[in-house]
């Protein structure tokens, strides 16, 4: 019987990062689109593909040259009011593809979207897929030519699939095109702070926000939070920023190049021992003492809340959604829970949390969504029966799952998503996650 492909925390561990079977590396072999992948995976993707996170910049509209197949995926979001006049379309025919005649129409096209707007946008950001990648288009050149046409700012979001796996993909590299408006100005006497990483904001009742106060940040500005272009712009004003998600690291870089803004990288986790720390090191770059302790103790009672009432309860941990599935995995075996498998792509970030999950959990198998071999995921991998790879050691229906596309493989299970537009982060972020996992296993009828 065919089954999907998977290694065990313990077989990956053995191998290394540079020694990684192709199965698990999605640049060599064929993807696999499943529902569990198209979230992520599609010019039509839920949450913030690169469309939808190029429209980050208040006041803006975009303009999306691309064929018919992977424009058409966009309309879905023309139904929503905020997205409602933001979305244009230049639809490409095979000659536009085959001799990129299509540039010249460019900045005339943009012309024909500002005419149709009562209200000029504060830019055009133009959106380019997989065809001008194969093409080498100058979009730099392109957008200038926009902006003589139009004399209003013109960005290029680039839509390739083809560099996922490059040093610069595409979620990391909209990034940088959404703050590249911004323009250097003098520091106030005030001590500003940007927020990096995500195209939300994180939770108003995130202990971040409180911490920074404490310690004399006057002004914590989120891009997610700008309603305006002059409050986009403010986002020049900050003395530093803290990059919450590694996805903005370039954007930071650029900023700190262009703007002197200097820049502080944090990790989302949720191990509250790591969160603590982390936090106590931001306290010594910034020079001031981060006391966390009421946040600490929150989070830690309600874990152990949470333990006394379920056990050792098993999970199912997926990759779409808000966290990283092998660093939370880790988490709930060092709290002792289970967790039988992980739905994960493993890199060299997350490489070093598998090292430490496989010595407590050598036998929790790692599949990769994208790995042709998930069409035959099924009842053979989730039957209960023993198991001769893993001694039967780690079989079985887990008891929950956390992600969007462990749902597609486990509908009967419950379980949360945890893929919100609101972002979790910190102790808050903990808290959350076990609140929710609560609420819905109470919901499902799992203890008496």
């Amino acid at each position: 019987m065919k089954e999907a492909y998977y290694k065990t925390t313990k077989e990956l561990a053995e191998l290394g990062l540079d020694k990684l079977p192709g199965e698990m590396k999605s640049g060599e072999h064929l993807i696999y689109s499943s529902p569990a992948t198209l979230y992520f995976n599609s010019p039509g993707a839920k949450g913030f593909g690169v469309k939808r996170a190029g429209l980050a910049v208040p006041e803006s509209v975009m303009l999306l040259v691309s064929p018919g197949c992977c424009g058409r995926n966009t309309s879905l979001f023309r139904v929503e009011p905020q997205y409602r006049d933001k979305f244009f379309f230049m639809l490409l025919d095979d000659t536009d593809i085959v001799t990129g005649r299509h540039l010249t129409k460019i900045p005339q096209a943009a012309e024909e979207v500002l005419e149709s707007l009562e209200k000029t946008p504060s830019a055009i950001m133009i959106c380019i897929t997989c065809v001008d990648a194969l093409l080498g288009t100058d979009m730099e050149r392109v957008c200038r030519k926009v902006v003589e046409k139009t004399g209003v700012p013109a960005v290029a979001c680039y839509m390739y699939a083809l560099t996922r796996e490059k040093r610069l993909p595409p979620m990391a590299a909209v990034r940088t095109s959404v703050y590249s408006l911004l323009e250097k100005r003098e520091k106030r006497s005030s001590v500003d702070m940007n927020i990096m990483g995500y195209f939300t904001p994180l939770f108003d009742s995130c202990e971040l926000y409180d911490l920074m106060k404490g310690i004399g940040i006057r002004n914590i500005r989120e891009l997610s939070r700008c309603k305006t272009i002059e409050e986009y712009h403010e986002l020049s004003n900050a003395n530093f920023s803290l990059v919450l998600n590694p996805e903005a690291r370039a954007a930071a870089q650029d900023m700190q190049e262009r703007l002197g803004i200097p820049f502080i990288e944090l990790l989302r986790l949720y191990r509250i021992d790591k969160i603590h720390n982390q936090y106590k090191l931001l306290g010594q770059a910034l020079g001031s003492e981060i006391n966390d302790e009421e946040y600490y103790q929150k989070a830690r009672k309600t874990i152990d809340d949470f333990k006394a009432k379920y056990g050792s309860f098993s999970f199912s941990v997926g990759e779409i959604q808000n966290g990283d599935p092998i660093e939370m995995s880790l988490m709930l075996v060092e709290e002792g829970f289970k967790v039988k498998e992980i739905f994960a792509t493993v890199g060299e970030l997350n490489f070093r949390f598998l090292k430490r999950l496989a010595e407590l959990s050598p036998d929790t198998k790692v599949y990769s969504n994208l790995s042709p071999s998930m069409m035959h995921y099924g009842m053979s991998d989730i039957s209960g029966e023993t198991d001769e790879k893993t001694d039967g050691k780690m079989d079985g229906i887990p008891d929950a799952y956390i992600g969007s596309d462990v749902q597609y493989y486990h509908p009967e299970v419950p379980g949360i998503e945890w893929c919100d537009d609101d972002q979790p982060f910190g102790f808050d972020g903990v808290i959350k996650l076990f609140e929710r996992l609560d609420d819905v296993l109470k919901n499902k009828g799992k203890i008496e």
